[in-house]
């Protein structure tokens, strides 16, 4: 993995859906990936089964639903989604973007 991340130089990989996401970085032991939603895409309800998760809103701003209870996060706000607790997030504006950090790594990802 690259020490430096620099962003112009980093393709979007598209998911589908109004989702697209760029991997920052990782190691063995710690992801962080930007994950990019238009209004309206949704990050549908799931679990990781070794994954523990943290989704920084970065811009805009999402319905996050963690273990059956709903929020609205704006920018600043952030939701932890530790393994085997089920989670999601709906992007309520245009360009809603996630700072998603993963420990361990998402090697399905790579």
């Amino acid at each position: 993995m690259n020490p430096f991340f620099i962003d112009k130089d980093t393709d979007w990989e598209v998911l589908g859906g109004g989702i697209k996401r760029k991997i920052v970085g990782y190691t063995d032991d710690l992801m962080l990936v930007l994950v990019h939603f238009e209004k309206g895409a949704i990050g549908a309800p799931h679990v990781h089964e070794i994954h523990d998760q943290i989704g920084y809103v970065a811009e805009g701003s999402f319905e996050a639903e963690i273990d059956g209870v709903k929020k609205v996060l704006v920018k600043g706000d952030a939701y932890i989604a530790a393994k085997l607790v089920e989670h999601g997030a709906v992007a309520l504006e245009e360009g809603s973007l996630l700072i998603d950090v993963f420990t361990p790594k998402r090697a399905d990802f790579l």
